[in-house]
């Protein structure tokens, strides 16, 4: 048996120190070793401890967690949970905290918290479990906001709106859940599928593509940042972007990377078009679809109680290979679990390209993986290569 994830929970009250070590201490694959209750006291505690994560308030006395977060990653590197407020506010912080290094940030809703629901234990105990038989993250150098020279943060400039090219054998049938695809999908006879390599560094030729759709989850926000920045304002495509993450914190980190990119990003909302060089992010707790009917706009769809994420890489990724066919490129990224391995299954009987993101450059190797040995992934590679890939599409 191997041996249990050590965990260290850093909070200023002690309800939630208490509450998150009961949650932790009921699975027996996770080790509570110690506690503080400030970002000072945390510090020295990782060096002492040598937790594998971290769990971390957003508030504290004396060093707040957003402090002592760039000081453990700068010093001890060690995957952290950050733990903030349902508030606009406090998915503002969340941001700076993934930012500085943090691994996911978890919201600390009080009801949820004191209820008995297995949610968020599941949630945590996964989570945790999943980063502490990861690899270490490096020691974070990423600048800040405020370290960036103002120059590589553009305004917001006017664009001209390129709608997609929609294909003529496109099905007006709505969808709304993997199961439907799945029913309703048809494989594409005529497209040829090459066998999937499996090494890095393997892209011969850019695909052949309408829409590009990225799914990731844990770790996602740092990995979409670092892609997304390279990218020039004349992206040739539209991107769709699934993030796991909770709807109070979509429509911040869609700000935040519409502040730090070259191209257009924003939170879809029902109804968008489909735009060259812009990215739409699916709304927390929302599913996003390209419309069957209209093509060259998508749809936010309320989550369905019935799936485990709301948005779901599954469900983006199926209607894409609904209504594009093999006219699309998806890239999967970091993340616990499976989702998006279902979408790219129907991606690549429409004759679509999958990219997976490497285990060396992935937070959490789970649905790149998963996608990889379900043999769906024409292309394995590292981050810093489909950043690569990807900006090269606009100095055409």
């Amino acid at each position: 048996m191997s041996m249990p994830v050590k965990v260290l929970i850093v909070d200023d009250s002690g309800f939630f120190r208490n509450r998150i070590a009961d949650l932790l201490g009921s699975d027996a694959r996770i080790s509570v070793v110690g506690t503080a209750s400030n970002g000072r006291e945390a510090i020295e505690q990782v060096k002492l401890l040598r937790p594998d994560v971290v769990t971390m308030d957003v508030e504290m006395p004396e060093m707040n967690g957003i402090d002592a977060l760039r000081q453990i990653m700068k010093l001890s590197p060690v995957h952290v949970i950050m733990l903030s407020s349902v508030t606009h506010e406090g998915a503002r912080i969340s941001m700076k905290a993934l930012e500085a290094g943090a691994a996911d940030c978890i919201p600390k809703d009080l009801r949820e918290w004191m209820g008995n629901s297995s949610a968020i234990k599941n949630q945590l105990c996964d989570q945790v479990v999943a980063l502490g038989k990861s690899r270490r993250p490096r020691v974070h150098t990423s600048q800040s906001s405020s370290d960036k020279p103002r120059s590589s943060i553009r305004p917001n400039p006017t664009r001209h709106e390129t709608a997609v090219a929609v294909p003529s054998t496109v099905s007006d049938r709505s969808t709304s859940t993997v199961s439907s695809l799945r029913q309703r999908g048809e494989a594409n006879a005529a497209v040829r599928v090459e066998p999937s390599p499996r090494r890095s560094g393997t892209v011969q030729r850019f695909p052949d593509c309408r829409v590009v759709v990225i799914g990731s989850s844990t770790g996602g926000p740092a990995a979409l940042q670092k892609i997304l920045t390279c990218l020039p304002a004349a992206f040739p495509y539209p991107i769709l972007l699934v993030q796991h993450m909770p709807k109070t914190f979509t429509p911040v980190f869609a700000e935040r990377l519409n502040q730090q990119c070259n191209i257009t990003v924003k939170e879809a909302t029902d109804g968008d078009r489909l735009v060259a060089g812009t990215a739409l992010l699916a709304p927390g707790g929302h599913q996003l679809i390209i419309d069957p009917r209209q093509n060259d706009r998508v749809k936010v769809m309320p989550g369905d109680e019935r799936l485990t994420y709301k948005p779901s890489v599954d469900i983006s990724y199926g209607s894409a290979a609904k209504c594009f066919g093999d006219k699309v490129l998806a890239v999967i990224l970091t993340g616990m679990g499976s989702d998006g391995t279902d979408g790219a299954r129907l991606l690549k009987r429409s004759g679509a390209k999958v990219w997976a993101q490497d285990e060396n450059s992935s937070t959490i190797y789970g649905m790149p993986k998963s996608v990889i040995e379900a043999d769906l992934a024409d292309a394995v590679l590292d981050l810093d290569e489909i950043g690569t890939l990807l900006s090269k599409q606009g100095e055409r």
